[in-house]
């Protein structure tokens, strides 16, 4: 009855322009997932392409009587599998009349359909927009964006220092000031046309001065071009290519393992602008993809300086000839980092082909990309198979097949060495209350690809093998159980773990949503791998089993229209071996405000943890600023507050302010090297200003 009832409401209550900002509590999907991801990385990612999808949608809702599959798939919450059974109800049925009809479609249950609501409408009429250099201008989005953020201790290397001790120890220090400096701009023609600047200065570069007198250290631009007759995409600047399952190429962001046990098929979104400020992710040149009838083809250049770690040079021409690694960072703060800034150039070059209708997706990519100079890392035995040379290529074909509500896809690829990986995998329905999933993954050890995402347990597809199973079960309206097991072996050594090993991950997950005002979830994980009890680089090491155990209870509760509570309690074990147990856990509380046509919102978080050491870590995603993020990793013992608040001087002004403070009690000192705080306390401000026109 209250599902009806929400249906009946008028069609502007669920299509109110909400942006994707700090009072954003109960979009737990999201929130987990980019969790999941900082837990498999130590590397720091931008999540603003991710961040921006969801806003754009938000503030224009797709027609779904007019929505083509693709433009379903971008939307990033229904499978392929629903959206074929949306678009045969229409062609069998007519156009829909309400969003009330969704509940008669195969795979659209209720909780998919109010994760839906926010970005969708229906209506019979057609867009018969057309193009013109006014209406373009009429219907146009301007957004400026600035934003400031800084630790407001003093760490260690922002100390005083003196001339000859930095001369001595030049990467004592960071040569530029502590603060964060981001900028941007975008202009939007619908999803049509889209120019963007991008710019960001991070915390010890320079600004304005030194090795930086242009100003920031990092700037990216595109122009990209959408849905222009048979000009199906076309990027110039900076640009991001997705194919397949990513298994040959894929730039950007990528999902692996979620909480959704069937979660586990990628949406390609081909050529796109490339919107984010992580440095080397990402190709710079031009793209193009042109479509005739359910025929596809993308081309695409790239050419880029990105840095590496020098080993050797001409000493005549000064000429890179070795670089032992390729740095992903992107932070040039100290004399080290910025020697290794752009120290080579990168060549890329390739394309995908596709047969492409509503059922099957059958393609195939190709890709090439040269260095300037040879790779070469040092040697130990875990890494003897990984990429070394100056270049490298990679072809792969991928497939989709929908039959029925079963969902048939994977990607074959091979390197310029000639190993190979496999993946492939399906998804079923049988019941809108049943999802079932399977994927085998078979990446051998000598498998190389420098641009990958693909579904896998280590941080590139090679030395692995894997099934994986997972089950989304809805035995009643309001509850929801996803669960999945994951079987992997990796038949060559890897980094600290000196032999052939195997691991298993399971999770079990349980949501249940009484009503519009509560939804809670309690989730259960255990991870077995293996690792050396004592890594050295001169012994080979007997790798012990290592057991991590994590529960996670999680409620949000909506007091009002107005006000949100959410509470989260998770404990942690790490062991390896016969050792010690090492135990974390976290609570928090937190509180939003959202009020309509009120300027002022805010959300705020208290939090305690305890965890004994690195290993029993634990991740939280927190609420920030409009499209940006915050993931903080809690170990050792203390508390945690943070607030941010989002003041509307008018429709076209927005300010918002954050605070954020951590306390170690067990502690005296914060961080290590460079980052060393001499203090308990480690306090971060942060200020954006946003303007549309």
């Amino acid at each position: 009855m209250a599902l009806l009832l929400l249906f009946a409401l008028p069609y502007h209550v669920f299509s109110q322009k909400k942006d994707v900002d700090s009072t954003d509590l109960n979009n737990e999907d999201l929130n987990q997932k980019i969790v999941r991801i900082a837990e498999q990385t130590d590397t720091q990612l931008d999540y603003t392409d991710l961040f921006e999808n969801f806003e754009y949608y938000r503030n224009h809702p797709v027609n779904l009587n007019n929505a083509t599959f693709s433009e379903l798939q971008r939307l990033l919450i229904l499978t392929d599998i629903q959206i074929n059974n949306l678009l045969s109800h229409i062609e069998k049925n007519g156009k829909l009349i309400s969003l009330v009809e969704l509940q008669s479609i195969a795979g659209f249950d209720h909780e998919t359909i109010l994760r839906l609501l926010p970005y969708v409408y229906v209506s019979g009429k057609i867009d018969n927009r057309h193009f013109t250099f006014k209406e373009m201008l009429d219907n146009s989005t301007n957004q400026f964006v600035l934003r400031y953020q800084q630790v407001l201790q003093q760490e260690q290397g922002f100390l005083p220092i003196s001339d000859s001790a930095l001369s001595a120890n030049p990467n004592s220090r960071y040569l530029g000031s502590p603060g964060i400096v981001y900028a941007r701009y975008r202009f939007n023609y619908y999803n049509n046309i889209s120019v963007g600047v991008t710019a960001k200065k991070d915390a010890g570069e320079q600004f304005f001065k030194g090795t930086e007198k242009n100003g920031f250290d990092f700037y990216s631009a595109h122009l990209f071009l959408r849905n222009f007759g048979i000009l199906k995409a076309l990027a110039i600047g900076d640009f991001q290519a997705q194919f397949g399952q990513g298994l040959t190429l894929w730039t950007g962001l990528g999902f692996g393992k979620s909480q959704d046990g069937t979660d586990i098929k990628k949406f390609a979104q081909g050529i796109s602008p490339y919107r984010s400020v992580t440095d080397n992710l990402f190709m710079r040149g031009i793209a193009t993809t042109i479509g005739y009838k359910d025929f596809e083809m993308s081309l695409f250049f790239s050419r880029k300086k990105i840095d590496a770690n020098i080993t050797s040079s001409d000493s005549v021409t000064g000429e890179v000839l070795y670089i032992s690694s390729l740095e992903q960072s992107g932070l040039h703060a100290t004399a080290a980092e910025i020697a290794d800034k752009d120290a080579i150039s990168e060549n890329a070059y390739g394309g995908h082909i596709c047969y492409k209708t509503r059922k099957l997706n059958f393609g195939a990519t190709a890709f090439r990309s040269e260095y300037s100079a040879d790779l070469q890392h040092p040697f130990h035995l875990y890494n003897q198979f990984e990429f070394n040379g100056k270049r490298n290529a990679n072809f792969g074909v991928d497939y989709s097949y929908i039959i029925r509500n079963l969902n048939l896809f994977g990607e074959f690829s091979q390197s310029e060495n000639t190993a190979k990986a496999l993946l492939a995998g399906l998804l079923i329905c049988p019941d809108k209350k049943l999802s079932l999933s399977l994927l085998y993954r078979n990446y051998d050890k000598k498998y190389q690809a420098l641009y990958s995402s693909a579904f896998a347990e280590s941080s590139s597809p090679a030395n692995e093998k894997g099934v994986y199973i997972g089950i989304l079960l809805k035995p009643f309206a309001d509850v929801t159980v996803n669960a999945y097991v994951d079987n992997m072996i990796f038949p060559w050594l890897k980094y600290r773990v000196d032999s052939p090993s195997n691991g298993v991950d399971n999770s079990v997950q349980a949501n249940w949503k009484p009503s519009k005002k509560l939804e809670m979830y309690i989730l259960y994980r255990l991870t077995n791998k293996e690792i050396n009890v004592a890594a050295t680089n001169d012994v080979i090491d007997i790798p012990s089993k290592t057991t991590k155990q994590s529960c996670e209870y999680n409620i949000v509760y909506k007091v009002s229209v107005s006000v949100t509570l959410k509470n989260r309690v998770e404990f942690l074990n790490y062991k390896v071996g016969d050792g010690v147990t090492r135990k974390g856990y976290l609570i928090y509380q937190d509180v939003a405000f959202r009020k309509m046509k009120t300027p002022l919102s805010f959300s705020m978080r208290f939090a305690l943890f305890d965890a004994d050491s690195y290993d029993s870590r634990i991740y939280a995603f927190e609420t920030d600023v409009l499209n940006a993020y915050s993931v903080p990793e809690f170990y050792y013992k203390g508390t945690r507050f943070y607030i941010t608040a989002r003041y509307s001087l008018n429709w076209n002004i927005d300010i918002w302010v954050r605070f954020s403070e951590t306390d170690y009690s067990n502690r005296n000192s914060i961080g290590t090297g460079l980052t060393q705080i001499n203090g308990h306390l480690k306090d971060e401000i942060e200020t954006q200003l946003r303007i549309k026109f």
